[in-house]
């Protein structure tokens, strides 16, 4: 395929690029990612709940990974603050019987103190001194966050050196977050691991969906760096980056 054909390829993924939730099946068998953290963030979840405890997610996205825990619908409870994935929280979770209200994550949360035995968050934003006042004591926080570092190589690769989007997104910047709240820090762990992108118009896809990661990315502005990209997955059979990831598990 010669140059101008990729290019129109990867036009079209820009024009496309859009998700339903927080779903990347668009890209699936393009890339991998996570698929070897050293925890599994659903089973730590299902470590510690039982159906009688009341549950919140925050920050769902469309719900659907809240959705696959199975919990029961009447003990469970979501917030979400992107207008798309609003809407769609409200035709899938609602007549389910889940309790969804519309929240940022960082603000105040839209439910009484103590309210819940569980407070989940995957990729999401949080406040810790409101997620200590909606636990009952006892209760269990527990997220799993992208680090300041996510992506730093492939941000690089097609947009050059940028500054850090989140510099706080460390594990013992939260940890230290959550200690002063009043929690008990139960669990704490932090890794680098490999994202690896099979065809380049894959990773403008990917780009353009987190644009918070790579400012200013198009096709057009960012040509001479995707075609090196493309020398570079010619050569080495994928183009490969880091994802930072961290987990937390927290008792009130």
């Amino acid at each position: 395929m010669n140059a101008n054909e990729l290019i129109e390829r990867w036009k079209v993924e820009e024009r496309i690029a859009h998700i339903h939730g927080w779903d990347f099946s668009h890209i699936a068998g393009r890339y991998t990612e996570e698929d070897d953290l050293p925890w599994d963030y659903r089973e730590v979840i299902e470590r510690h709940l039982t159906p009688e405890m009341k549950i919140l997610d925050i920050d769902t996205g469309g719900g659907e990974f809240l959705m696959s825990l199975g919990h029961p619908h009447g003990n469970t409870a979501a917030t979400e603050n992107y207008p798309p994935n609003v809407e769609l929280c409200r035709e899938a979770l609602l007549p389910l019987g889940v309790d969804f209200r519309p929240a940022d994550g960082c603000g105040v949360l839209p439910f009484d103190d103590g309210s819940f035995d569980m407070v989940i968050n995957r990729h999401g934003d949080f406040d810790a001194e409101e997620i200590y006042r909606v636990l009952k004591p006892g209760g269990l926080f527990i997220t799993q966050q992208v680090g300041a570092e996510n992506d730093r190589e492939l941000v690089e690769l097609l947009c050059g050196e940028n500054e850090l989007p989140f510099p706080e997104q460390y594990l013992d910047c939260t940890v230290r977050k959550f200690r002063d709240a009043g929690f008990e820090i139960l669990e704490a762990q932090e890794c680098f691991r490999p994202i690896r992108f099979f065809d380049v118009g894959a990773l403008v896809w990917f780009a353009r969906i987190i644009q918070w990661e790579f400012p200013g990315f198009s096709v057009d502005a960012n040509l001479d760096h995707l075609l090196n990209a493309q020398r570079i997955l010619e050569r080495d059979g994928c183009i490969e980056g880091r994802i930072h990831r961290f987990i937390l598990v927290a008792r009130k």
